[in-house]
């Protein structure tokens, strides 16, 4: 038989992060994170923004003299739903959300990372939040680390590099299961875990200028963000009868610049470095053969331990998750062609796509591709977790804020999300991001706006911080009523 439309326990909502998110940076004992050393450049032009892969030693230090400075660090800040929560997940109630996408503050857990016994105000705040989603019939799904490791396990440990953060790691997820394993039975391990190549500071706490071999550092620290996550799916399984735990990419889709053999070569191995390796060992339990090559021909050494083989192969996921923006072109000869920036990383300009403010490639049917490769490849249920636009929203003197390239953009993925459930795809949720404005991931800016709740907040951190509908917000309400059938 064929499905001709979204099953009827079709998983509706929308993600956020917490260090995009929350603020109270300093509050109940928190500590501080990688993420609150990210700085807003307002000096820099919007193609120049992105600060998130310049970190140094420098950067960390001066960050750390600057603990009370909100204006320059965002996320230090976030749109405060740490204050909001009760009142945010009403509006997501409202829109009719099946589900809900955050991430714990690890360093509201563990402060330093390396402690003991967790801290206790930080779990109780996690309580309270399932406790309104509860309320609100709405099922959380948690990501364990989104980006927000504890800066103390980069100073003292050197990030994931150092086999130790398995431990630590360990240990707090085993705190979130036995704390909600009645309140949350969707869990992420890592948040787009192959962003160890493309963002190793704020993936991987990774410092460049205290690191020899940076190359060799990034897949040593997959290696441990491997096992961790494999330890931790054995642990929720003992723990949450019920579970349902998964791996999450964000997933490069790319295309041969043209038909000539090395450039669809160059697609298969951009589609191999930067996609598969990561799901293939978290899905099928091993490394993938065809990695050896990669590793001698860059002289890289993946360091294991007696019985890391046996733990990858135990801990595999329920599910795989990913990110979902935009698609890109594979180039044997990239150096002569045009370029465009994208989610995490650039690349080689599609002229067959639109672009987004910001230059990310806009491609609906790159979406359906990317479920039908990933599900033949794994025959796993799938979630798409990340999917949005961002650009810059007008205020109307009337309060209202008319967004209908924001409508036009979901409507055009939504379809071809249904397009490839028709082709046999089993898509379990969709979590769009962002249901609300937060400070970018990439640029540290309020302006790119994903939201369909708009924030009164400006870069600098003025403004009311007021929530309002925008119009795609009730546009959203009617698709999850209709369960996808109504998108006009």
């Amino acid at each position: 038989m064929i499905k001709k439309s979204f099953p009827n326990n079709f998983l509706w909502g929308g993600a956020i992060a917490a260090n995009q998110a929350e603020g109270g940076y300093n509050e109940g004992n928190k500590g501080l994170s990688v993420q609150d050393t990210v700085r807003y450049n307002k000096n820099l032009n919007r193609k120049d923004l992105s600060t998130v892969k310049k970190f140094s030693s420098e950067t960390i230090k001066q960050a750390l003299q600057e603990k009370d400075n909100l204006e320059s660090y965002p996320k230090r800040r976030g749109i405060e739903f740490y204050k909001y929560y009760k009142e945010d997940i009403a509006l997501f109630k409202e829109m009719g959300f099946k589900v809900f996408r955050l991430s714990i503050a690890w360093s509201r857990i563990f402060p330093n990372g390396d402690e003991l016994e967790p801290n206790e105000e930080g779990l109780a705040f996690y309580d309270q939040v399932f406790d309104e989603l509860q309320k609100q019939d709405i099922e959380p799904l948690v990501t364990i680390s989104h980006f927000e490791m504890p800066l103390g396990l980069v100073e003292e440990y050197g990030g994931w590099q150092n086999r130790k953060l398995i431990e630590f790691y360990v240990r707090y997820a085993k705190v979130l299961f036995n704390r909600y394993k009645d309140k949350v039975k969707h869990w992420i391990t890592f948040n787009e875990i192959n962003a160890v190549n493309f963002t190793p500071f704020t993936s991987s706490g990774l410092v460049k200028d205290r690191i020899e071999n940076y190359q060799q550092a990034t897949f040593q620290a997959a290696h441990h963000q491997f096992v961790a996550s494999a330890l931790a799916v054995q642990e929720a399984r003992k723990i949450i009868s019920d579970v349902k735990i998964g791996c999450m990419i964000a997933r490069f889709t790319t295309y041969p610049a043209t038909p000539k053999p090395e450039d669809i070569m160059q697609m298969t191995h951009d589609d191999q470095y930067k996609n598969f390796f990561f799901t293939d060992v978290q899905v099928r339990g091993y490394y993938p053969s065809y990695m050896n090559r990669y590793f001698i021909e860059n002289n890289i050494t993946i360091e294991k331990v007696e019985g890391d083989n046996s733990i990858l192969k135990k801990g595999t996921v329920d599910f795989v998750a990913f990110s979902y923006y935009m698609s890109m072109i594979s180039s044997a000869n990239p150096e002569h062609l045009e370029q465009t920036a994208g989610n995490l990383v650039g690349g080689i300009k599609n002229p067959y796509l639109e672009a987004s403010d910001w230059g990310w490639q806009i491609d609906p049917i790159g979406l359906r591709y990317s479920l039908n490769q990933l599900y033949d490849r794994y025959q796993k249920p799938l979630f798409i977790v990340e999917n949005g636009i961002g650009a810059i929203d007008k205020l109307e003197p009337n309060e209202e804020i008319h967004d209908s390239y924001r409508i036009d953009y979901f409507k055009k993925h939504i379809e071809q999300m249904r397009e490839a459930i028709i082709d046999g795809v089993d898509l379990m949720g969709y979590t769009m991001w962002s249901p609300i404005d937060i400070i970018s991931s990439g640029t540290s800016e309020m302006s790119k706006r994903y939201g369909f709740i708009y924030v009164d907040q400006n870069d600098d951190g003025s403004g009311t911080l007021k929530r309002y509908r925008k119009d795609s917000f009730y546009w959203y309400k009617k698709v999850i009523e209709s369960n996808g059938e109504q998108l006009d």
